[in-house]
């Protein structure tokens, strides 16, 4: 298999045709997106031009976009780095000030030497100057206001601030766009 091939990924849609998420973008691997194809869990959408696979009796065509066959509804969202900064805009939620994800650090509102926890409702996305400068203190004593307060958020919260986050290029397929900015302006 040729590394161009190898390399390929699939977006995978829900029944409604949206993208199962998009925070981070709901895409397999065009294997896994092939094998879910066969065993009959999803629909058929686009593929990729000119690309087939072989197996010893079959030819495929590889899979750029496949849709469930069943809607999925996420119910809860993971607690991750990325959700969090995700959830906080990739904003200092002291500063206000956007920074790229490696400038980013999280910050426990009650520190956790004060009894707070690891949660949604006690973590915030933090510069790492802020970071440094409220250290092991409340906000309060850092001299430091708070802009948000911590929440734990819906899946819907976190695909609308998602899909509002520019997209490079070269890691989306020309067969994805039309399912990835229905209520985008058109070009004129």
């Amino acid at each position: 298999m040729n590394a161009i091939v190898a390399n390929l990924r699939t977006l995978v849609l829900n029944a409604d045709m949206q993208p199962v998420s998009w925070a981070p973008l709901s895409i397999w691997s065009w294997q896994d997106a092939l094998v879910a194809l066969i065993k009959g869990r999803v629909n058929p959408i686009a593929s990729y031009e000119d690309v087939v696979v072989r197996s010893a009796n079959q030819s495929f065509e590889v899979p750029s976009v496949v849709a469930l066959k069943t809607y999925h509804r996420r119910k809860t969202i993971a607690f991750t780095r990325y959700h969090v900064f995700l959830r906080d805009e990739f904003t200092c939620q002291y500063c206000g000030r956007k920074c790229h994800a490696k400038d980013l650090t999280f910050d426990h509102v009650i520190p956790r030497s004060k009894g707070g926890a690891t949660t949604w409702a006690n973590i915030v996305t933090c510069c790492q100057h802020d970071n440094l400068l409220k250290a092991d203190k409340t906000a309060k004593q850092a001299g430091l206001k708070l802009k948000r307060a911590p929440f734990e958020p819906a899946p819907y919260h976190l695909d609308m601030i998602a899909r509002r986050l520019p997209q490079a290029n070269s890691e989306l397929h020309k067969t994805w766009n039309d399912f990835l900015y229905w209520d985008s302006e058109l070009e004129r």
